[in-house]
C-alpha cells in the first residue's frame, strides 16, 4: 500500500517529514515523538488512515480510536495546564497583596491597596467594591469606603487612564491612597450613609454571611426575598458578591462587590479567589485598627503623664508657697505689733509738736517709713493668706468699678486718668473678692509708681472663650521681658522697679485658685495685665449674684 505519511517509518531522512521545522532535528530519529507531535495533526496522516480504512485492514480500525484518546487527553492536559497557569499567577498576585499588606499599619493606606485589589483590571477585576466595618462596639456595621465608577463615562475614563499608564498594581494602590482616597469617600457619600447594620439583625444578609463565615453570591437580588430591599436599592444592581472579613473569630466586616458598568457574570473562581483574598484583607484591617488605636491610647497616656507631671510640679510648689507663706506670717506677725507701737507713737509726738520744733522733721520721718513697712507687711500677710482663700460669687464689674472709685484720690494726685470700659453682659464669678481686689489695686497702684509725671489706665472686663476677662492697659514705656519676669516673681527686684512683693503675689494668688495671671506688652505700647476668672455657671443657671 503507497503510504503518504511518515507515520508508519521509524527513522525518516532529513527532509523526509514537511511538519519537522528548524530546531526539531530530533524528531526524525525519535519515531514515538514524531507520531504524537506531528503526524496525528498533518493531513497525509489522515489520508493514510482513510486508505487503511477503505482497504479493510486492520489498523484502519485501531488507529482512528487511538488518535482520538490522544487528542482528547491531549486536551486536557491543555486544560490543566492553562488552570495551573491562573492559578500560578493567582498566587503570585495574591502574595505580592499580601507582602504589600503586611508592611503598612495605615488603615486608609490598607484599604487602597485592598481596593484597588478588588476593582483593577489587574487585579480581580470587578466594577465597584464596598467596604462596611463593624464599629468599636461590634454592633453596627457601616459603610466606610467605596472605589469604582458609577457610570459607564466614568469607566472609560478610567479605563483608559490605566492603559495609558501602564501601573502596577503596587503603583496603582499607592496613586490611588495618595489622590483619590478621599474623593472616592465622598463619591460614594450617599450610598454608604444607607449602609448602616445592625449586627443583632440576623436574618440580614450581610450579618448571616459573617455568621455562616462564607461568601455569599447574591443574584436576582430585586427579587429576592432574602435581601434587604433599602440594601439592593443603594447599590443599584440585580447580582452582587458578599465577602465576610473574620480574623481570629473577630467579625471586621463585609465586602460588596458587583460588575455595575460590564454585567461581567461573577463566576464561582471569582468567588473563590476573593473568600481567599479575604483571610488576608481581615488580619491586615484589624492589625492596622489595633494600631490605629494604641497610637490613641498612646496619646492618652503620654498626656495622662504630662498633665500628672504639672501636677506633682504644681504640688511641690504649692507646699514650698505654703512653707514660705507659714514663716512670712509669722514674721509679719511678730513685727506688726512692735511697729504699730513706734508708729503710733510717732504720730501722737507730731500732733503734739509746736511747727517750728526741731525733732518735728524725725517724727515725720519716723511715720512715713513706719507706715511703708506696714504696707510691706499687708503684702506679706496677703501672700499668706492667699494659701486659704474664701469664695464666692461675685459681680467683677462692680469689683472693678469699687477699686477704681478707692484709689481716684490717688489717681488725681498723680494725674493719671482711670477710664473704665466694662462689657454689660458679664456674668458673675466664683472668686475671693478680698483677694481679687487687692490684685487689681496692686495692678494700678504698681502702675502709677512708674508713671511720675501723670498718664492713662485703661480698665476694661470682657468675656472671652469660657472666662471673665480683666484687663488693665497701662500707657507708657513697655516694660523688658527680664523686669516682667522679676516683677512676677516672688521676692524679686530690678534696678527699674525697686523691690516688693505686689505683682508677684497677684500671680500667686490667680493661679492658686486656678485663675490666670499674664503681663505683656502690646504692639501699641505700654503693658497690659490680664487677670482672667471662671464663669460660675452654677449660679448664672439660678441667676443670682451673692454680695454683688
Amino acid at each position: 500500500m503507497d503510504l503518504v505519511c511518515c507515520w508508519h517509518k521509524e527513522v525518516v531522512e532529513p527532509g523526509g517529514c514537511p511538519n519537522i521545522g528548524e530546531g526539531e532535528e530530533v524528531l526524525y530519529t525519535s519515531y514515538q515523538r514524531r507520531v504524537l507531535e506531528k503526524c496525528i495533526d498533518c493531513p497525509n496522516f489522515r489520508n493514510d488512515i482513510l486508505k487503511l480504512q477503505e482497504t479493510g485492514h486492520p489498523l484502519g480500525a485501531v488507529v482512528p480510536f487511538l488518535v482520538g484518546e490522544v487528542q482528547e487527553q491531549r486536551g486536557r492536559l491543555q486544560s490543566m495546564g492553562s488552570f495551573l497557569d491562573s492559578r500560578d499567577r493567582e498566587i503570585k498576585f495574591l502574595h505580592e497583596i499580601s507582602l504589600v499588606l503586611q508592611t503598612s499599619v495605615d488603615l486608609d493606606e490598607v484599604l487602597s491597596v485592598v481596593m484597588t485589589a478588588i476593582t483593577a483590571g489587574k487585579g480581580f477585576g470587578m466594577n465597584r467594591a464596598f467596604l462596611l466595618l463593624a464599629d468599636k462596639e461590634r454592633k453596627l456595621l457601616r459603610g466606610y469606603l467605596g472605589v469604582g465608577p458609577r457610570d459607564y463615562g466614568e469607566a472609560w475614563g478610567i479605563w483608559q487612564e490605566i492603559q495609558q499608564g501602564d501601573f502596577t498594581l503596587k503603583e496603582m494602590a499607592k496613586d490611588f491612597y495618595q489622590t483619590k482616597l478621599t474623593s472616592e469617600k465622598q463619591k460614594f457619600h450617599d450610598i454608604l450613609e444607607r449602609m448602616t447594620i445592625p449586627l443583632a439583625d440576623q436574618n440580614h444578609v450581610l450579618v448571616r454571611s459573617l455568621r455562616e463565615k462564607r461568601p455569599i453570591l447574591v443574584e436576582n437580588a430585586f427579587h429576592n426575598p432574602d435581601c434587604d430591599h433599602s440594601l439592593v436599592q443603594a447599590l443599584g444592581v440585580d447580582t452582587f458578591l458578599i465577602t465576610p472579613l473574620i480574623s481570629r473569630n473577630r467579625r471586621i466586616g463585609v465586602i460588596i462587590s458587583d460588575n455595575c458598568i460590564t454585567h461581567k457574570q461573577i463566576t464561582p473562581q471569582d468567588v473563590q479567589s476573593l473568600e481567599t483574598f479575604a483571610f488576608s484583607v481581615a488580619f491586615a484591617i484589624e492589625r492596622a485598627s489595633l494600631y490605629e488605636r494604641l497610637q490613641e491610647e498612646l496619646l492618652k497616656v503620654t498626656a495622662a503623664n504630662v498633665k500628672l507631671k504639672e501636677q506633682q510640679e504644681l504640688i511641690v510648689k504649692m507646699e514650698r508657697m505654703a512653707l514660705v507663706g507659714k514663716i512670712t506670717s509669722s514674721i509679719a506677725h511678730s513685727i506688726r505689733n512692735p511697729l504699730m507701737i513706734i508708729g503710733g507713737f510717732a504720730r501722737t509726738l507730731l500732733r503734739g509738736a509746736a511747727q517750728d520744733d526741731p525733732k518735728r522733721e524725725y517724727l515725720e520721718s519716723i511715720g512715713q517709713e513706719a507706715r511703708q513697712l506696714e504696707e510691706v507687711l499687708e503684702d506679706i500677710l496677703n501672700y499668706s493668706d492667699s494659701l486659704y482663700p474664701t469664695l464666692d460669687t461675685w459681680d467683677v464689674n462692680q469689683l472693678v468699678s469699687s477699686v477704681c472709685r478707692e484709689l481716684n484720690g490717688r489717681l488725681q494726685e498723680r494725674r493719671v486718668a482711670c477710664r473704665l470700659r466694662l462689657e454689660a453682659s458679664i456674668p458673675p464669678a466664683r472668686i475671693d473678692y478680698k483677694q481679687v481686689a487687692y490684685c487689681v489695686r496692686t495692678i494700678i497702684n504698681t502702675a502709677m509708681e512708674r508713671m511720675p509725671e501723670g498718664g492713662e489706665i485703661r480698665a476694661e472686663t470682657l468675656r472671652e472663650n469660657g472666662w471673665i476677662v480683666v484687663e488693665v492697659w497701662v500707657s507708657g514705656v513697655p516694660l523688658s521681658p527680664e523686669s516682667i519676669e522679676a516683677m512676677t516673681t516672688p521676692f524679686g527686684s530690678t534696678e527699674e522697679l525697686g523691690s516688693g512683693l505686689g505683682v508677684a503675689i497677684c500671680k500667686t494668688i490667680m493661679e492658686k485658685h486656678g485663675n490666670i495671671f499674664e503681663v505683656s506688652t502690646p504692639a501699641g505700647g505700654g503693658t497690659r495685665y490680664i487677670i482672667k476668672l471662671p464663669v460660675n455657671r452654677e449660679e448664672t443657671q439660678h441667676g443670682t449674684i451673692a454680695g454683688g
